[in-house]
């Protein structure tokens, strides 16, 4: 059974998450946390439930979802895993970060990239990883079917879906993706998005006006 903790982050309001075991392994998935009191938040919860982070995790690397990597890596020596198309969206960061105010931001490299065929579990649950560009060029979901959760970063928002005008992006990819990859799992799943409350695909699928499926 796996336990999950959202936090909100930075200006932009990102939902950074923490999966862990009942056996105490855990891994960080978009770790937003740029300011000190943010790290030190994030940092309490895992020193107070004696949590083990194994690697950290980018759904997809736009700056709001990565601005806590080089902290997270170096305070608890994990390595990052990323999207491999979303190498170059990584990279493009550390150019435009202090135009965005966030003049301390610190370039983390990646140690391994991620795709549909990467196996990923923890403690004893398996998760998939979903391939679901559109948002950004190579943005990944990761699927607990066992509990029927989904982190879906910025792809599905309840009633929203993610913005597509950035590089990389694409309005007909993302709706793809959301139709193919998210609508197509138990309409009772969980969708913990990169922004605002969770929601499900039931009710998605009935009330988003931007991809709601049409009887």
């Amino acid at each position: 059974m796996l336990k999950l903790k959202v936090f909100t982050f930075n200006d932009f309001a990102e939902n950074t998450y923490l999966l862990y075991s009942n056996a105490g392994q855990a891994i960080i998935i978009d770790p937003g946390c740029y300011y000190r009191e943010e790290q030190e938040e994030l940092s309490a919860f895992i020193t107070e439930n004696q949590l083990t982070i194994t690697q950290v995790i980018n759904t997809h690397c736009h700056i709001d979802h990565v601005l806590g990597n080089y902290f997270v890596k170096e305070r608890y020596k994990v390595p990052l895993l990323i999207p491999k198309g979303e190498e170059a969206v990584l990279k493009s960061v550390k150019a435009y970060a202090p135009s965005y105010g966030f003049h301390q931001y610190h370039e983390a490299v990646p140690d391994g990239y991620l795709t549909e065929h990467t196996p990923l579990t923890l403690g004893e649950e398996a998760i998939q990883i979903l391939s679901v560009p559109g948002h950004s060029p190579d943005h990944v979901a990761l699927y607990i079917a066992s509990q029927k959760i989904l982190i879906g970063g910025d792809v599905l928002f309840r009633e929203s879906i993610g913005r597509t005008d950035l590089p990389g992006g694409s309005h007909a990819t993302l709706i793809q993706s959301i139709h193919t990859k998210f609508f197509t799992l138990p309409d009772e799943v969980v969708v913990y998005p990169g922004h605002g409350l969770e929601t499900t695909i039931a009710y998605e699928k009935k009330f988003n006006p931007f991809c709601a499926l049409r009887s």
